[in-house]
């Protein structure tokens, strides 16, 4: 089952079922499972430290514990596996933000939570801030025409639109703040500082990663988000 697949589940009503009618996945079908997700797992990596250009189909077999003819014949080649990879890497992000249960919690602890775990997300990581900075190297080529992107905007664009909604509601926000341009400017002041830690030590003479300097930050990213959105 594909991430996205699991996404769009979440959605639904999953009936348990008896022992006595419970499908046991046949042993091959169970091998192929596990030797796709090694495959992607290794995929990540490679396509991370080394972006599409430099990443080696053969390494990541090596790393796979499988070998390059299975990785055509699940993935077709190496930028259909780019683009699995990306899409996955979405996802997984997705899922982690709908985890949060924003809906469950009053409108600003919901802005601040979302604040709090896409920096604590970016942190934790970093693969993905590199696959997405790959990826627009490549100019988006590999995304242009996925099907799983447009289910994962819409599943995020709504759950802001629905804590902005119900804070403009109770006085607590600002009318008329856009959820996309919001979304942007989360991903923006977590997404900037990371990727550029390394030249920014240099040019402001601090460690950007030091334990206060991240605490300093947080703090900025949240005062910088609530005083944009709250009244």
């Amino acid at each position: 089952m594909t991430k996205v697949s699991n996404v769009a589940s979440q959605a639904g009503v999953r009936g348990e079922k008896t022992a006595s009618t419970r499908v046991t996945p046949m042993p091959h079908a169970r091998d192929a499972e596990a030797t796709q997700k090694r495959i992607l797992d290794a995929a990540k990596k490679e396509f991370a430290m080394n972006g599409l250009a430099g990443a080696r189909v053969d390494i990541i077999a090596a790393r796979a514990e499988a070998n390059k003819r299975m990785i055509y014949h699940y993935f077709g080649n190496k930028e259909a596996l780019f683009e699995r990879v990306l899409e996955d890497a979405y996802a997984d992000i997705c899922m982690a933000e709908q985890s949060l249960k924003l809906d469950h919690l009053d409108p600003k602890t919901a802005l601040e939570t979302l604040v709090r775990f896409t920096w604590q997300y970016y942190l934790d990581n970093p693969d993905f801030l590199t696959l997405v900075n790959n990826e627009n190297l490549q100019r988006g080529v590999h995304l242009q025409n996925s099907e799983v992107l447009p289910v994962i905007s819409r599943n995020r664009l709504n759950m802001v639109e629905s804590f902005l909604a119900r804070g403009e509601k109770a006085g607590v926000f600002r009318s008329g703040v856009d959820a996309m341009q919001l979304n942007i400017t989360i991903a923006a002041i977590g997404y900037y500082y990371i990727t550029n830690r390394f030249t920014g030590s240099i040019i402001f003479d601090c460690d950007f990663m030091a334990p206060d300097k991240l605490k300093k930050r947080i703090k900025f990213n949240l005062q910088t988000i609530t005083r944009l959105v709250c009244k």
